[in-house]
C-alpha cells in the first residue's frame, strides 16, 4: 500500500493506493467517503478490497474537511469536493498502470461521483453510488439539512446539523444550485447503484429514481440495511465486486 498526498491547488488530500496482486497494468477504482466520514470506514474499506478482489487497482481519498485532508469540516462545500475529485481523476490519469478508470463512492461521495461523471463522461468507464445522497440539493432548497431546519432564503451564516457539526452557511448556498439530473443524463456508461431499503440518512427512493433516470444503471438493494451497510456489508460488496469484474476493461 502507498501512502501520500494529493494536491489541489495547495490543499492536500489524504490518499492510499493499493493494488491487486501480480498485476503491471489494471483498472483502477477511485473510492470516496461521504459526509463527516473517512477512508477508514468499514463500508469504504469494503468497497475498496472489492475493487482489489475484482483484479482493480483501489485509490482511497479523503476530501476536504475530512480524515487527514487539509481544510476545516465547517467550511467544506461540494463545490470544493468537486474541485478536490477533479484534482484526483488528473492524478489517476498520471499514472502508468491504470487502462480504465472507476469512481465509487458513499453517500455525499456517491452524489460526488454522479457530478463529476457527468462532468468528464469521457474519463470513466464506470460509476457506483453507494447509497447516493444526491437528496442534498433538494433539501437545502427546501431548507431542511439531515433534520436540521433552516430558513432556504435567509441562509445562517453558520448553524448547527445533528448535535454537533457545525456547517458555514455557504454549504447549504451552494448545494441550492446543484441539479444532479443535469449530470444523470451526461453520463451513458454502466452505473450500479447499490442502496439499502432501510437507510436512515437518504430515502431508499433516490437510490431507485437515479436507477431509473440513468440509461445504463442496475439498482441492488440491500433488504433490511442501513445507510453504511452495517447489517449486510458483504451484499454491497458482493455486489461491487461482480459488476466490476463484469465490465469490458481494456486489457
Amino acid at each position: 500500500m502507498k501512502e501520500f498526498y494529493i494536491t489541489d491547488d495547495g490543499i492536500k488530500l489524504h490518499a492510499k493506493l493499493e493494488m491487486p496482486e501480480g498485476k503491471e497494468k489494471c483498472p483502477l477504482v477511485i473510492v470516496v467517503h461521504g459526509y463527516t466520514g473517512d477512508m477508514e470506514e468499514t463500508h469504504i474499506v469494503g468497497a475498496a478490497k472489492a475493487a482489489l478482489d475484482s483484479g482493480c487497482a483501489a485509490l482511497r481519498v479523503e476530501m476536504y474537511g475530512h480524515g487527514k485532508s487539509d481544510g476545516t469540516f465547517k467550511n467544506h462545500t461540494l463545490y470544493k469536493w468537486v474541485a478536490n475529485m477533479l484534482a484526483v481523476v488528473e492524478y489517476a490519469q498520471t499514472l502508468d498502470f491504470v487502462t480504465d478508470i472507476c469512481l465509487c463512492g458513499h453517500s455525499q461521495g456517491g452524489l460526488l461521483v454522479m457530478l463529476i461523471a457527468g462532468m468528464c463522461p469521457d474519463k470513466f468507464k464506470a460509476v457506483i453510488p453507494l447509497s447516493p445522497a444526491w437528496c442534498i440539493p433538494d433539501d437545502a432548497r427546501r431548507g431542511v439539512m439531515l433534520g436540521t431546519v433552516i430558513d432556504p432564503v435567509n441562509i445562517p451564516d453558520e448553524f448547527t446539523q445533528g448535535e454537533s457539526s457545525v456547517l458555514s452557511g455557504n454549504y447549504v448556498r451552494v448545494a441550492q444550485t446543484i441539479h444532479v439530473e443535469d449530470e444523470i443524463e451526461r453520463y451513458k456508461g454502466p452505473v450500479l447503484i447499490v442502496h439499502g431499503d432501510e437507510d436512515e440518512a437518504v430515502p431508499y427512493e433516490y437510490g431507485v429514481r437515479a436507477s431509473e433516470l440513468y440509461s445504463n444503471a442496475k439498482l441492488v438493494t440491500v433488504k433490511g440495511d442501513d445507510h453504511c451497510f452495517n447489517r449486510h456489508l458483504e451484499q454491497m460488496t458482493d455486489a461491487v465486486r461482480e459488476f466490476l469484474t463484469d465490465l469490458d476493461f481494456e486489457k
